[in-house]
């Protein structure tokens, strides 16, 4: 059975301040969505909302994965439901390898299923992260590297990629994962993702523009304003937007004034 991520009727607010005003959108195992919409619209406030980041307050709605309400889960938990999250920007976390950032996050994973658990042992990790750099193209030499310190945007950005591809969820939400990255860089992040998309895997990138979409198929294309998803359609739709900008959306789902 394939797992589905399904948003109902989400509301969330900021210091009082409320940004998603009824968000619905279902995304399936095996899919490819795409978020997009202007600056300000609650596009990131849905991806924090949805990995539970504490500065988001959830006022109504639910989230709901294999059956399970999301929303009264902790960071980790949704995490070993299968949920992922690619940050805009990541951090860097001196000290931490790449290698022992994913090895930690692999034991944790086991050790929450069996508490006697020793852990994956040493020889099959690496075995499973030479497997997975290979994948990528990624240089057996990234694994050494303090995590994010001193990487240029593409590199960050290729360690979410190197994240995603070893702990294996089963949805994916990439927040802006084209922020700062040239056209080279682009093509290389996306080349990444297009090789960990199938049916284990679904994805929901979110985006300001369509040139991530010149390398990453989607499936359906949502547009978000005012902090509802307010236009649904096919690849077709992020070309539209592309040529036309956001000004036909804007007029035709006019804000209320307060």
């Amino acid at each position: 059975m394939s797992a589905v991520l399904e948003i109902r009727n989400l509301h969330v607010s900021v210091e009082g301040k409320e940004i998603l005003k009824g968000v619905s959108l279902v995304v399936k195992q095996g899919e490819v969505h795409a978020l997009m919409g202007p600056n300000g619209t609650g596009k990131s406030t849905l991806s924090n909302t949805l990995m539970g980041h504490p500065h988001y307050a959830v006022t109504s709605g639910q989230v709901i994965m294999d059956g399970v309400d999301l929303l009264e889960l902790g960071v980790d938990e949704r995490s070993r439901m299968g949920l992922f999250l690619a940050f805009q920007y990541p951090v860097a976390i001196p000290g931490v390898t790449v290698a022992n950032f994913l090895r930690t996050a692999i034991n944790a994973r086991l050790r929450a299923v069996d508490p006697k658990s020793k852990g994956m042992p040493i020889p099959a990790f690496r075995k499973l992260l030479k497997e997975r750099m290979d994948t990528l193209q990624i240089s057996h030499d990234f694994a050494g590297r303090y995590l994010n310190e001193g990487f240029s945007g593409g590199e960050k950005k290729r360690a979410e990629i190197l994240q995603l591809a070893t702990l294996e969820p089963t949805i994916a939400i990439m927040d802006e994962t084209d922020s700062g990255l040239d056209i080279d860089a682009l093509r290389i992040v996306a080349d990444g993702i297009n090789k960990l998309v199938g049916p284990k895997l679904g994805v929901l990138i979110i985006t300001h523009y369509q040139r991530m979409l010149n390398y990453i198929k989607p499936d359906k294309v949502h547009i978000m304003m005012g902090g509802r998803i307010v236009e649904s359609g096919g690849a077709d739709l992020a070309v539209q937007l592309e040529a036309q900008g956001y000004d036909w959306v804007r007029e035709r789902y006019a804000e209320p004034t307060a």
